[in-house]
């Protein structure tokens, strides 16, 4: 079991990016257009060993708001304008796919929003055969592709997951969030356990490979003897794997977040503790604490990559699927390449008129400088292998690794001396108690940091 010492973290709980990506995304700018974008793809697609590709397709409509939702989403019940946009995400893909070599293979595929199971059983079986027969999926003795969707099991039929697994999917993830009926309420997102369970039996029936159930901490009303009632019954559910995720109450970015009234949120001490709680029990039971927010089963896939050092991050989360390269499609997408990231519109409108004119519908975008290169780099092996060898890192970029980050190194020491991380010589560790503050410990290796370049506004690190 993983015991936690909430004295040492308290100093520690700052706001501080999520390290989906290096630069992180308020670095985008509009001055990369689509034409750059379209530059760097028409370059990935010339010479030997060619990423596989990595696909996420971006499906924002709900049936109903949740007041804590940070997601890009859209509440709609109608199904003309769901319609219509499947539609035009086809045109993406068509797009898209006029631009990549046929052969190249499809290694991951990731459906979120919103809500995907939004779409109809039968819009999910048309969507999915038009994905699958565009591109080419891999299936050799190394095995199948990764094919994830987010599901809502909130107007949930069995049809819906008949669907999907009939066109290839073999994950699934479903929100939690809290099994208590006054968080529920407080939140607006009403999901009783029964359906829950019965969706979790129906995926295991239908024989996909995994499933992840979501947890936020941090709602109103919650205290630790509430969430560990919770708690004790995911583990009881027993999913692959579980992601356990801090309530960020930003209403200045998310308006309708102002729902949820700030006097009912739990204090930090209690959320502390309740973060306490919630990873020594699931340690206790079983699961293997992958880092920040993430659990999984000693033999899923995840844990194993975490064994093995190939752990991957991208704005998926954590992944097994390294090196591919991500095309995003649907209005907010952000997709990474080698050297670039590039976002689609935000808006419906701003999207459809792109593809009606046969543009990518890129609306900003970055690309990396050599540095950028270099510091995403240290950052990824630190948030994914938990060390660092100082030595590959100079032999891969030709830099000295302690001159080149001094500033950083040093503001290490208070974390070393309260046994967070360990840095030997060449090498530098972080501990069982310092991955719970990764976040922490990456950004002392954020170029935009330290030269107090980046004037965003992140959730808190705990």
């Amino acid at each position: 079991m993983l015991e936690i010492d909430l004295a040492k973290y308290k100093k520690y709980d700052q706001p501080g990016p999520r390290y989906t990506s290096y630069p992180t995304a308020p670095q985008f700018t509009e001055i990369f257009t689509h034409e750059d974008f379209l530059d760097e793809i028409v370059k990935t697609n010339y010479g030997e060993n060619l990423p596989n590709l990595s696909l996420y397709f971006h499906l924002p409509y709900c049936d109903t708001l949740c007041f804590f939702c940070g997601c890009n989403m859209i509440i709609t019940r109608n199904r003309d304008r769901v319609k219509k946009y499947v539609d035009y995400i086809k045109k993406e893909i068509d797009l898209i796919r006029s631009y990549l070599l046929p052969d190249r293979k499809v290694t991951q595929l990731h459906w979120g929003g919103g809500t995907p199971t939004h779409l109809d059983p039968d819009e999910i079986a048309d969507l999915a055969s038009f994905i699958q027969t565009s591109f080419q999926f891999r299936n050799d003795d190394s095995g199948g592709s990764e094919n994830g969707c987010e599901i809502d099991p909130r107007g949930l039929t069995k049809a819906h997951l008949e669907a999907l697994r009939y066109n290839g999917f073999n994950r699934i993830s479903m929100g939690v969030q809290d099994f208590n009926e006054i968080v529920q309420k407080a939140v607006n997102r009403i999901q009783p356990e029964d359906i829950t369970r019965q969706t979790v039996e129906w995926v295991r029936e239908l024989g996909f490979q995994s499933i992840n159930l979501d947890l936020i901490y941090g709602l109103p009303f919650q205290s630790v003897e509430t969430f560990a009632d919770t708690v004790d019954k995911i583990i009881n559910i027993s999913p692959d794997r579980i992601a356990v995720f801090n309530y960020a109450h930003v209403p200045w970015l998310k308006k309708h977040m102002a729902l949820i009234h700030a006097e009912d949120l739990p204090a930090p001490e209690v959320k502390l503790n309740i973060l306490k709680m919630t990873i020594e029990k699931l340690t206790s039971a079983g699961y293997i604490f992958i880092g920040m927010d993430h659990f999984a089963k000693p033999d899923d896939e995840l844990a194993i990559a975490l064994r093995e050092k190939n752990l991957y991050r991208n704005f998926q989360g954590y992944s097994t699927n390294a090196d591919a390269d991500l095309y995003a499609m649907g209005i907010t997408g952000i997709s990474q390449l080698q050297k670039i990231y590039a976002q689609n519109y935000k808006t419906e409108k701003e999207y459809y008129d792109a593809l009606d004119n046969e543009r990518i519908p890129t609306v900003k975008g970055y690309k990396l400088t050599e540095d950028d290169t270099i510091r995403r780099y240290v950052i990824m092996r630190l948030m994914c292998n938990f060390e660092l060898d100082f030595s590959g890192v100079e032999e891969k970029f030709g830099i000295n690794f302690k001159d080149y980050f001094a500033w950083g190194l040093n503001n290490l020491k208070e974390m070393q001396a309260d046994e967070l991380v360990n840095v030997d010589g060449n090498k530098l560790e972080v501990t069982d108690m310092g991955r719970l503050l990764i976040r922490n410990i990456a950004m002392n290796f954020d170029g935009y940091i330290e030269r107090k370049e980046d004037k965003a506004k992140y959730s808190r690190t705990m």
